[in-house]
């Protein structure tokens, strides 16, 4: 059976989802089937259950087939550093800090990653659902892409085109796309979906035509948009997320930093319909909150000083917080970084809520099991490399963990928010995921033609 790649005719076409779909939906037909991106830029990421990180679209496709996770399905991430520099993780191993140009210049040194990766995913697997990165065609970049090309080309993969009909210019991306591909990939275009459409699906029936006969491309079909609050892989995509609030009784403000990383870690408060979630950037936001969230970040230092610049500390005073790994690290007294691992700052001063300090280590800490928080057992993750004696505390108002996933359990935010108001009564997020991962892919499945690809793949 062939591999599949899917591209986009533009970055956030919807590329994340539509992939995890199609995998989940071949999974449910039989085929063995693993998702992979050689090279992913977010700092939202997990531990695999190998161990080492990945990023996040990749393991939540995973996840949701109940496939054993390893760094294979994303061998290549990078994360946000400082100046104009990228933290770089392969095989799910921190290996250096690089800027861009340099990058670049090593880029053939990450190929070899990438093929051995895909090529035991093979072994083990009828099927690769490849995601693309951005666009395929940015043709000064083409010849240092490792998520389109280079594994099209590497493993004769056939090829999905996704387009975002949202952004308008869907006739043009579609064709400029398909024409800028080198000629030995583009006949493995097996069609094009056409995603994020809203309205009337009868007016796009001539646009299907078009694209059908004039541009001699299959239309696999077109998508109607739909809300899907989980597995969110950048910053940017979380802000569009979609919430009821109608019966919420409890106001979430999560702190939005310049570096936040881990937003996945809120995906259960946008879920619950008890609690109105925002992202705040201005102060002033945190008087309407019944509990402010100081999220993970990339760049701990850089953004407890944009914390005091714009004046946030003295509005946290009083309030509910929970302290998620870097906010965690800012509620001590100090934060060294004698090796300037993360920051040039050698020691900074903290929100000093929790006595102590906390030192940076070159080895990064990644790992996944259970906990005992706050006198909750939870499944959780870690990542990171500050270090202190403490893996949470609680003092008066504030909870404090180096623990992502903490809300994913029921009876913590139940713990938390019902102290906070008494007749918050809690779901069972578990459920709430699973329920809507299968109703997204029956969307999907409802509007795609499956059996066509599944019949490209055999081909």
């Amino acid at each position: 059976m062939n591999s599949l790649s899917i591209f986009g005719t533009s970055s956030d076409a919807g590329k994340s989802t539509l992939s995890f779909a199609i995998t989940y939906l071949l999974h449910h037909r039989g085929i063995k089937v693993a998702p992979f991106k050689a090279q992913n830029v977010s700092n939202n990421s997990q531990v695999t259950d190998a161990g080492g990180e990945v990023a996040i679209p990749q393991y939540f496709a995973a996840e949701a087939i109940g496939m054993k996770t390893t760094p294979d399905i994303n061998p290549v991430l990078l994360k946000s550093g400082g100046k104009s520099q990228a933290h770089v993780i392969v095989n799910g191993e921190s290996v250096s800090n690089k800027d861009v140009w340099s990058y670049y210049r090593d880029l053939d040194t990450l190929k070899p990653h990438v093929k051995k990766a895909f090529l035991r995913l093979q072994e083990k697997y009828d099927c690769v659902v490849a995601e693309g990165a951005g666009s395929p065609v940015e043709l000064n970049l083409m010849d240092k892409d490792l998520s389109n090309i280079y594994v099209a080309e590497e493993f004769n993969t056939k090829i999905i085109l996704v387009a975002d009909i949202q952004r308008g210019g869907v006739f043009a991306s579609i064709y400029g796309v398909y024409h800028l591909l080198p000629k030995k990939l583009r006949k493995n275009v097996i069609g094009v979906i056409v995603n994020k459409f809203q309205g009337d699906m009868s007016l796009f029936d001539e646009g299907v035509t078009i694209i059908e006969e004039k541009f001699k491309i299959p239309v696999l079909g077109v998508v109607p948009f739909k809300p899907f609050n989980l597995g969110f892989e950048d910053s940017e995509s979380i802000m569009n997320y979609v919430q009821d609030t109608t019966k919420a009784i409890i106001k979430v403000g999560v702190i939005k930093l310049p570096h936040i990383s881990n937003f996945t870690d809120f995906e259960p408060l946008i879920a619950d319909r008890e609690v109105e979630l925002s992202f705040l950037v201005n102060p002033s936001e945190i008087d309407s909150c019944h509990v402010v969230v100081l999220p993970g970040t990339k760049r701990v230092v850089d953004d407890l000083e944009w914390l005091r610049k714009r004046g946030f500390q003295t509005k946290l005073k009083g309030k509910t917080i929970v302290a998620i790994c870097g906010g965690y690290e800012m509620m001590y007294e100090s934060i060294l970084d004698p090796k300037q691992i993360e920051s040039e700052n050698k020691i900074v001063t903290g929100f000093g809520v929790f006595r102590g300090e906390v030192s940076f280590k070159k080895k990064k800490i990644v790992t996944k099991r259970k906990y005992k928080l706050f006198g909750i057992k939870l499944q959780g993750y870690e990542i990171h490399n500050g270090v202190t004696q403490k893996i949470a505390q609680k003092k008066k108002n504030v909870y404090g963990t180096f623990v992502h996933g903490i809300f994913d359990s029921d009876a913590l935010r139940y713990k938390i928010f019902s102290k906070v108001n008494k007749y918050y009564k809690g779901y069972n997020f578990k459920k709430y995921k699973k329920k809507s991962i299968h109703e997204f892919a029956q969307h999907i499945e409802r509007h795609v033609d499956i059996e066509h690809i599944v019949q490209e793949l055999n081909d």
